[in-house]
Formats: C-alpha cells, sequence, structure tokens
C-alpha cells in the first residue's frame, strides 16, 4: 500500500505542477511526461553549481527580501555607517587610492563674476562652452551657460594619437570662441573638467596618464603636462589659452551647486558608476597623503576638496548576498570596489540578472524557461529595470512591453513573472538608495567631528592687558556654519534623477539617519544641472579672482 500512495502522491504533485505550465503554453502532456519522468525536479534545481530546493516564487522573494533589505533596516543601516566611517576616517591616513586631497581648497564665494572659457572632456562628447556668473545674489540666475556646442567623440577621434587628439580639441575651441577674442587680450584662462586619470601638480596642472575608453590620445605625451599639451595645440590655433583649473565629476558638481547654496559640502554622482566629493580641513590628513606639494599651498589652504573613491569602500561590511557574491567572484578585479557593485547602475541590472536566474531555475519564474539573451553576464541592464519600475499600472503593459523586446520569451511573460521581476528590481535599488543614503551620512559625521578637532587645535584667544575679558573663540568656518542648519548634497547622474523613487528613498533614509545623530543640522540633495561644465567655470573663477 505503501508504494501505491507514494506514486499516488507523485502522480497529484506531477499534475499540479503540468497544470501551471499548461496554463503558461505549455502542452499539457509534454508538462506531465517531463515531471513524470522527472519527480525530482519538483524537490530540488542546481543554480551555478549550487544545489537549492524547489520553491514557489513567493517563497523566492520573501528570501530575497529578507537578504537585501534586512540588513539595512534602521539598527543595521547606522551600525555599516558607523563602520563606513572608521573605514574612511583610516583612509585619511592611508591608501594611496582613495581619499584622495585634490588641490582644490577655495570654495566660491558666490561674489565671483565675468564670462569664464569651460571644456567638459568625456568618454564620448567634448563640450566648450562660454560661461556667465551673476553672483549667488542673482537667486535664479547665478549662473548661464551663454554658448555651448558638443563634439561627437566619434571612435575615429578616439583613434588619434598623440597631440592628434589635442589639435582636434584645439580645432574644436577656436571654431566656438575665434569670434568672441579680444585683439588685446594677452591669454585666454580655461577650466577643465577631465573624466579620464590624472595626477595633478597644481591646480591647472596634471601629468597625463592612460585614458582607457579606447583612446590612444596618451601615446608618446604619457606622463607630460596636459595643460601644456592644450596650451601647445591651442598655440597652433592661434589661441593663447592658460589651464588654470583641472576637476573631475564629483568635484566639478560640489562647485558649481556651492556657487549657488553657501553651505554645499558634497557633490555626488550616480549614474553608471559613482563617487562623492567632500570638502573637508586639511589637518585631517596625514601629510603623505598630500604628496608633493608646495609650502605655499599648505600656508594658504585650510580645507580642501577630496576625491573619497567611494566605490572602493566597503569591504567587509557590507551585507552581501549569494547574488552579489556571484557578480564579485567572476569579476575581473574582485574586491576591489566592493560598493560600487551594490550602488551604480553598471552592476545593478547584474545583481538582478543573476537573482533571476536562481528565480527561474527553482521557483518556475517565466515558465521555467530563461531568455537566451539573459544568459550573457550584464545583459540585463539597468534601465530596463527603471523602466519596469516605473509601471505602476495593474496591467504592467508598458514593463512587459520594455522586457519583452529587449528579452524575447519562449512563452510570454505573465503580469505575474513582470511583477515578481519588478518586486526584485525596487529590493535592489531601495539597498543601494539605502546604502548611498549611508555612504553621505557617514561622511557628514566625519566632516562635523575633523572640524571639531581643527576648532580645538586651534590657538584660543589670551585676555589683553586691559582687558579681564576673554573672547571667544571664533570657528575657521563661522560665516558657513551659522547659515549650516542644512548642508548641501549636489548631485547628478542618471540613476539618482530619472530612477523612479530613487531620490526620495535615499533621501527618506538621510533623514532617518541624521534624527539619530548628536550632531546638528539636516541634509539636503540638491541636483546640480549640466555640472561638469559650470563646475569647470566656477573652479577657473575661484582660481582666477583668488
Amino acid at each position: 500500500m505503501q508504494p501505491l500512495t507514494s506514486a499516488m502522491t507523485t502522480l497529484k504533485k506531477s499534475l499540479l505542477a503540468a497544470l501551471k505550465s499548461f496554463l503558461r503554453g505549455r502542452s499539457f502532456l509534454q508538462a506531465l511526461l517531463a515531471f513524470w519522468i522527472s519527480p525530482k525536479a519538483l524537490k530540488e534545481n542546481h543554480v551555478n553549481g549550487t544545489t537549492y530546493p524547489s520553491r514557489t516564487i513567493e517563497d523566492f522573494l520573501k528570501e530575497a527580501e529578507r537578504l537585501f533589505l534586512g540588513p539595512i533596516d534602521e539598527d543595521g543601516l547606522r551600525r555599516y555607517s558607523l563602520n563606513l566611517k572608521s573605514q574612511f576616517r583610516e583612509r585619511l591616513h592611508s591608501h594611496a587610492e582613495c581619499m584622495l586631497p585634490s588641490f582644490n581648497h577655495l570654495l566660491p564665494t558666490g561674489r565671483e563674476r565675468g564670462q569664464y572659457l569651460a571644456l567638459d572632456v568625456g568618454g564620448s562628447t567634448l563640450r566648450v562652452a562660454l560661461v556667465e556668473l551673476r553672483g549667488r545674489e542673482e537667486t535664479g540666475r547665478e549662473s548661464e551657460i551663454v554658448r555651448m556646442v558638443s563634439f561627437k567623440i566619434t571612435p575615429e577621434v578616439k583613434k588619434l594619437e598623440g597631440m592628434s587628439f589635442f589639435d582636434w580639441m584645439a580645432t574644436r575651441i577656436y571654431e566656438v570662441i575665434h569670434k568672441d577674442i579680444s585683439p588685446t587680450q594677452d591669454t585666454i584662462p580655461l577650466g577643465l573638467a577631465w573624466s579620464f586619470p590624472v595626477e595633478q601638480v597644481s591646480l591647472g596642472g596634471g601629468l597625463l596618464l592612460g585614458m582607457g575608453k579606447g583612446f590612444l590620445a596618451t601615446n608618446g605625451l604619457l606622463g607630460q603636462d596636459l595643460g601644456e599639451i592644450i596650451k601647445f595645440a591651442c598655440k597652433k590655433q592661434g589661441l593663447n589659452v592658460q589651464l588654470e583649473a583641472i576637476v573631475n565629476d564629483s568635484t566639478a558638481t560640489l562647485l558649481s551647486q556651492a556657487y549657488v547654496h553657501a553651505s554645499t559640502r558634497f557633490g555626488l554622482i550616480l549614474g553608471t558608476g559613482t563617487n562623492i566629493a567632500v570638502h573637508l580641513p586639511v589637518s585631517a590628513f596625514s601629510r603623505t597623503k598630500y604628496g608633493k606639494r608646495p609650502e605655499s599651498w599648505f600656508e594658504s589652504a585650510r580645507h580642501v576638496i577630496v576625491n573619497t573613491e567611494l566605490g572602493m569602500f566597503g569591504k567587509d561590511i557590507l551585507p552581501l548576498t549569494r547574488w552579489d557574491e556571484l557578480l564579485n567572484a567572476s569579476h575581473p578585479r574582485p574586491g576591489f570596489q566592493p560598493l560600487e557593485h551594490l550602488l551604480s547602475g553598471f552592476y545593478l541590472g547584474e545583481i538582478c540578472r543573476l537573482a533571476i536566474v536562481e528565480a527561474v531555475e527553482t521557483a518556475g519564474l517565466l515558465g521555467g524557461e530563461l531568455p537566451p539573451s539573459l544568459e550573457a553576464p550584464y545583459s540585463l541592464d539597468t534601465e530596463i529595470l527603471s523602466r519596469i519600475e516605473a509601471d505602476t499600472t495593474p496591467t504592467l503593459e508598458k514593463a512587459i512591453s520594455h522586457f519583452t523586446t529587449h528579452h524575447p520569451c519562449t512563452t510570454p511573460p505573465t503580469i505575474s513573472d513582470i511583477t515578481a521581476i519588478r518586486t526584485l528590481a525596487s529590493f535592489i535599488s531601495r539597498r543601494s538608495a539605502a546604502l548611498l543614503a549611508a555612504s553621505v551620512f557617514s561622511l557628514w559625521e566625519l566632516r562635523h567631528e575633523t572640524e571639531a578637532e581643527l576648532d580645538a587645535a586651534l590657538p584660543k584667544p589670551s585676555p589683553s592687558n586691559d582687558s579681564a575679558v576673554v573672547l571667544p573663540s571664533l570657528s575657521v568656518e563661522e560665516e558657513i556654519k551659522e547659515g549650516e542648519a542644512s548642508t548641501k548634497v549636489a548631485f547628478n547622474g542618471s540613476v539618482i534623477e530619472h530612477y523612479p523613487e530613487y531620490l526620495s528613498t535615499c533621501q527618506r533614509y538621510l533623514d532617518g539617519l541624521v534624527s539619530h545623530s548628536k550632531n546638528p543640522g539636516s541634509i539636503d540633495l540638491v541636483p546640480a544641472m549640466e555640472s561638469s561644465i559650470l563646475g569647470a567655470a566656477v573652479a577657473l573663477a575661484c582660481a582666477t579672482d583668488a
């Protein structure tokens, strides 16, 4: 009787499973034979060499929610932010690749005025612009791009070797500004947002390093001064330019909004990649972190803009899921940028893809059949997740269309399938927003602490001979701190700007963290449009008006 009972139980399970497959479009007979021949498929599956029990998609999503969001509940996120702050503080004194003090130590006063020539050189575009700064009191029209021309950096341009690339740049600069040149103007100061590695040796000088991304411009020019290269190329066009300021994207973002909001102390980038620039006291760093720079720089600099290289943090403290670990294990540089993997747009889609692969194999997502286009790593773009999350209608018609257009399925996905993928995407994007909030908060706390340490180290005034009254010591940033009820974080990038609910979610997590802090004030995320061009212009204004 026992064997018969067991057989009947197996048959019942097979019929139920076959019926589910039938409803998804497979023939009832095909499904029944598949499960009858291999009833073990009802109990377990193998994914990436690991055996997982079969379960419902609801059970899979419950586990995914626990793994992605469990560690970032209120207490968990606060604990993580404390650990991250310790890593930030430790690397103020060590590590040659992150927490890098720049040569930029001047924030705009908001009184800089005039027209400035700014360049933005990125991976696919050169932009040449004339920017007018009118002053902080001109509310709503503090700065304006008077004229800007964009030039596509085509594959052919990328192949230009050595000076040929910079000659191409100089020709484009001439095309834009030659009508604006005054015959009596000796030199044309220039601000540059440079999206490639450079070893900065002064505010306007940097040694050229490999550009990557298919560029051949550094051939024969590695280690030469970028400012001198640009000056030489422009000279051929009859332009006497002088590179006065070089900034990266996060520094440019900070400066562009610091001109408008005096309390801006952070520049945040979150798109394909991520980074944060922060304004910290010079005294917070070990002298060795500054490399070789003239003593005059230290005499004039009390604070400095710092390139954190945020993505390199988080080792051994991040709450990793098995999908994060799979991504890291297959990465060309495992462990190099732990936090980048969990934050940036380049990786969010891949984390979701890895989870989908497991859900297909173990929970019958998409009828148990993975679309062939999703078999390749990094084949699920974060933009697709963004569009799926943006569809909040009951039918998910747009979400289904976006998914199937890019990833055709043998069996059309159901509303339940896309709902499950949308839910997975929401876990991943929410975790990213929470961890980004913790990153900003940790740096905000570090800034408070290092400012307090600087104030404590300053000599206190002693009473004069004719007075017994001790005047209170003034903070080095007294004017700023008086208005620092809110610290502004300028942001730029496709994920934080366009991913549905990302910005509001990040701000909500930030508010929660700040509410438990002993430090006063709040943190507000503010958009920085055209930040590379405007930031380069502001950096130039600070350099030439100093």
